[in-house]
């Protein structure tokens, strides 16, 4: 049996043998081994460097005394660095597996999205988790910043989880049954250290002394930095970053102190990385220059010509994208090649476009040989400048002749923008549809962006991950092209494990086909189809099913982190059905992409559903998934036993360690903030003693899951396990139901709050998210909001609309209220901003409904009370086919054009000097006494209203309003106008109707 130590000296051996010095582990506590200088700073600058070396971890917060199976205060990482980055790092990965004996061709390997940053050291980059079987065991990241300063070139870092892969290779549940070496196991190495230090930082570390350390080893990173020397600096840098880490596993780090801390440690960070830098260039950089270089541009001698249409597959290879991007890309793709392709004159055929994983591939029929040829029309000097008086040319008509080679009187009249020019027509050839191309595609290639993007090896591309091969097929022809280092050809890439991983492609013709044959499926639609088929077969062998519209989503992740799924049915042992329903399947979920199995009646069974990405050994892959889960759920069952040990009001302390945001304080001020809130909404609506029993006591407890350590590990559960905890505690029902509701809806198809104290405690938490969060200036920007600002609006509208009681609440006065509460003063703009964000979710809900624009528009006065608004939509739409509401509608936009702004709404019937005006003012009396005090929608204005048609119409024949001789007489009749326009002010923007 491979031991933990033989593992260690074999990595060692393979990397040493590709070039990596092997350098020793830091002589201080860090909590990963990216915190070595021999990571840190060796990769910034410019100078080449390849390292591998074992990092023992330290994380405090980790601790758990050595009784959980994963979670330990100190852990062994294997740490390699390749800068720049090769550009076959994840193969060079693979093969290192191969030498620690994992049969990479029987296992399910795969590399899943996982962006890495450090905040306390101002470094970031994107990368995965990899995946042996489900169990994360590897950390691959592109570096893009260390020091807040950004790489170049590009390191790649791959950092080895080594007691994960040894307990999957030697199949044992705890890691202190790993052999570590022949005779003992990694508990007695290890073990008595784990329970000791883990006494240490969970409950015996001195928090004054740490303080006093920290604040001493921050004084001593300065001096050092004084002194020039950044080796000692970053020393003291870590020591720091450990004390704060005691810290915080004591419980003693307040949001402010957080904030401070990480700020701090940042700035230090930085300068010892600018201070490396410089050291570096002072010496010369004497491991060299790996800096981006200009790259060498691809010389084409010609492009293929075709003599009949041809089809095109254009393939962009990648390494894996994160699942979203996949869809995303497939769009961005299609939308780029037509409108580049619709500014040439190459005529095509169908644009079809598909994505998975490792590819984009745009397929396009029927591309003609050749563009279409043209006229070039080649702008001389103007008429008037080319002719004299006499119509003969003059020297400039010449002289445009003479460079044009043509003679004076085969010049033409051309007229642009009604100016007559002299010009000359000439007929362009259509260039071949491989040059056409040539232009078009990389050009597709550049423009690709993501919502994350990084940098490679390949100067001047950004994007998601690494592109890597491109193929480009007209029809049997390559069509060349280079893009920064990637040349175009017909080599694609297929399964890392396969016979020929490159494999050639003949022609674009039939390319999903070839795909297919190669075990690449590109068309998202087609697996998740197969996904589907083959997981309900397999849940149908134990009675189950997949719950295929709940689990909608998690399918569509699933069908992108595969190109050939396989399916396969796992199993968990019973007695976990015991935690709450909720906490398995998110388990599933979120951490391992299972599919949950069901009954009939929708129950739970000990089941799931796993998909594989290609060909494996089912029995020995399904034996790791199995091992995985049994791992989460043992994860989760520790928080869950532990969680109940601490009454709901005693854990709600944990939320003052919990930031918020700055200059927002902690989730304990936030949850003051809501509670607060709550109560102001209460007090303005009808509600019952019982249910403001229900509020005072939920809302003294708002939030407190998310201090519980099963929320701190998935915060997907905040409200789930609040309901559990405070059943399981004693507190009533309807309490427990209301910590519940207050965080629904979750997404935009999620259950409403049923209870009106539930109702409340979520309308006061969104609206002190979003008063808070725009009284800062923190709004979303394009598919940014990581408060989830968008969501918390719709939330908001949804739960106004839904409650009756609720709804004598409009959205401006929620805001106005909420912001009242808030550290930062909400102003007048970020009010109006705040507002306007929420009003046009409103707009766009009633877009969606299926509304016209007009009736949407018209209907927006009202919209800050949306279930006023989603009535008025729904009256409007039926109306404007109405004759008798068309009267009233022209009618009411007749009074508006001719009563000028600001005309006070006021006239005295003493001054009316005809019948017309007398009429008016009693049909307008009759309609102001019926919709007195009414919330007005168009149909209660039409019923009010209507007889008004007839005298506005007779006023405006018999009446001349605008008297020059009689000022009183006229601002009289102005004030009759403009007091029938104030009947209609806010039902509707009737200026907005097309009648």
């Amino acid at each position: 049996m491979l031991t933990m130590q033989d593992a260690l000296l074999r990595l060692t051996e393979y990397w040493a043998g590709l070039g990596c010095v092997v350098s020793q582990p830091m002589n201080t506590e860090v909590g990963a081994g990216t915190l070595n200088p021999a990571t840190f700073l060796r990769v910034l600058g410019p100078e080449p460097w390849r390292v591998a070396y074992v990092e023992p971890s330290v994380r405090p917060d980790d601790s758990r005394y050595g009784d959980n199976p994963n979670r330990l205060q100190m852990h062994t990482q294997y740490q390699v660095i390749l800068k720049p980055e090769p550009g076959n790092a994840q193969e060079l990965y693979l093969d290192s597996l191969r030498v620690l004996g994992i049969d990479v061709d029987a296992h399910d390997i795969r590399f899943v999205e996982d962006n890495w940053a450090s905040p306390a050291l101002g470094a970031w980059g994107l990368g995965w988790e990899v995946w042996l079987d489900g169990l994360e065991i590897t950390q691959f990241t592109y570096f893009q910043q260390a020091g807040s300063l950004p790489l170049d070139p590009v390191a790649v870092e791959i950092t080895y989880g080594v007691e994960r892969i040894l307990m999957a290779l030697q199949g044992v549940n705890h890691v202190k049954d790993i052999l570590y070496a022949p005779g003992l196991t990694w508990g007695e190495v290890y073990g008595q250290a784990e329970f000791e230090m883990s006494t240490y930082y969970l409950d015996s570390a001195d928090i004054e002394a740490n303080r006093q350390l920290f604040e001493t080893y921050e004084a001593e990173a300065r001096r050092m930095l004084q002194l020039q020397l950044p080796i000692p600096a970053h020393s003291y840098v870590l020591k720091c970053s450990h004390a704060f880490n005691v810290l915080d596993s004591r419980g003693a780090i307040g949001t402010t102190e957080r904030a401070r801390a990480f700020a701090r440690m940042r700035n230090l960070s930085r300068e010892v990385a600018e201070l490396w830098i410089e050291r570096r260039k002072e010496l010369g950089h004497p491991l060299g220059d790996e800096s981006a270089k200009p790259v060498k541009a691809l010389e084409i001698s010609e492009f293929p010509h075709l003599d009949a249409p041809a089809p095109l597959a254009f393939e962009i290879g990648v390494e894996e994208l994160p699942a979203a991007e996949v869809t995303r890309q497939v769009e961005a793709v299609r939308e780029a090649l037509a409108e580049k392709l619709a500014e040439t004159r190459l005529g095509h055929g169908e644009i079809r476009v598909f994505g998975s994983p490792r590819r984009i591939v745009a397929l396009i029929d029927a591309v003609e040989p050749v563009e279409a040829a043209h006229e070039r029309t080649i702008k001389g000097p103007r008429v008037t400048a080319a002719y004299d008086e006499d119509g003969k040319p003059t020297r400039a008509a010449k002289g445009f002749a003479r460079a044009q080679g043509v003679s004076v009187d085969q010049l033409e009249r051309i007229t642009i923008d009604g100016v007559e020019y002299v010009g000359v027509r000439r007929p362009v050839a259509g260039r071949p549809a491989a040059e056409v191309l040539a232009e078009v595609l990389p050009a597709v290639v550049l423009g690709l962006r993501a919502d994350k993007n990084m940098r490679w090896n390949a100067p001047g591309l950004s994007f998601s991950r690494p592109i890597r091969w491109i193929v480009a097929l007209l029809g049997e022809y390559v069509v060349p092209f280079q893009v920064s280092t990637l040349v175009s050809g017909r080599v694609t890439r297929v399964h890392r494990t396969a016979d020929e991983p490159a494999a050639e492609v003949p022609s674009a013709e039939g390319y999903l086909s070839f795909l297919a044959q190669h075990g690449v499926l590109a068309d998202f639609a087609e697996r998740r189809a197969q996904i589907v088929t083959q997981a309900q077969d397999l849940a149908s062998t134990v009675g189950g099913v997949i719950d295929v519209q709940a689990e909608s989503d998690l399918l569509d992740e699933i069908a992108n982190l595969v190109e050939e799924p396989v399916p396969l049915l796992g199993r968990f042992d019973e007695k976990y059905l015991a935690l709450p329903t909720e906490v398995l399947s998110t388990v599933m979920r979120k951490k391992q992409r299972y599919l949950p199995v069901r009954d009939v009646a929708g129950r739970l069974l000990p089941y799931y559903v796993a998909v594989a990405n290609g060909e494996c050994d089912v029995e020995l892959a399904g034996t790791g998934y199995d091992a995985v889960l049994r791992a989460r759920y043992e994860d989760a069952s520790f928080f869950w036993k532990n969680d109940l040990k601490v009454e709901p009001a005693k854990m709600k302390h944990g939320l003052a360690k919990l930031t918020f945001a700055e200059r927002l304080g902690s989730m304990a001020d936030r949850s003051a903030r809501i509670a607060s809130i709550a109560y102001d909404i209460a007090e303005r609506i009808e509600i019952s003693a019982d249910d403001w029993d229900v509020l005072a006591r939920a809302a003294s407890l708002a939030k407190f899951d998310l201090a519980s350590e099963m929320v701190i590990e998935l915060p997907t559960l905040a409200g789930v396990m609040a309901r559990e905890y405070a059943l399981r505690a004693g507190e009533p029902e309807a309490v427990a139901t209301a910590l519940y509701e207050m965080e629904l809806p979750r997404h935009a198809d999620d259950e409403l709050p049923r209870t009106l104290p539930g109702a409340i405690l979520a309308l006061a938490d969104r609206l002190d998210l979003l008063a808070g969060l725009f009284a800062l200036g923190t709004t979303p920007s394009g598919s940014s909001d990581p408060f989830g600002l968008r969501r918390a609006a719709l939330g908001v509208t949804a739960i106004l609309r839904e409650h009756p009681l609720l709804q004598v609440l409009t959205v401006e006065a929620g805001l106005v209220l909420a912001g009242r509460h808030q550290p930062v003063e909400l102003s007048e703009q970020a009010l109006s901003e705040a507002l306007g964000f929420v009003l046009r979710r409103i707009e766009q809900q009633l877009l969606d409904a299926g509304h016209t624009t007009e009736v949407v528009r018209a209907v927006l006065p009202v919209s800050s009370s949306p279930a006023v608004a989603e009535r008025s939509a729904a009256e409007l739409s039926e109306l404007l086919d109405d004759p008798e509401f068309k009267q009233v509608a022209q009618a009411m936009q007749r009074v508006r054009r001719i009563v000028p702004a600001g005309t006070p709404s006021k006239y005295y019937p003493a001054l009316f000097h005809s019948d017309a005006e007398a009429d008016l003012h009693e049909a307008l009396t009759k309609a102001q006494n019926d919709l007195a005090g009414a919330e007005v929608t168009p149909a209660q204005f039409l019923d009010a209203a209507a007889r008004l048609a007839k005298p506005i119409e007779r006023f405006f024949t018999e009446v001349m309003v605008m008297v020059d001789d009689d000022p009183v007489v006229k601002a009289n009749r102005l004030g009759l106008l403009s007091s029938v326009r104030a009947l209609g002010e806010g039902v509707i923007a009737w200026d907005q109707l097309t009648i």
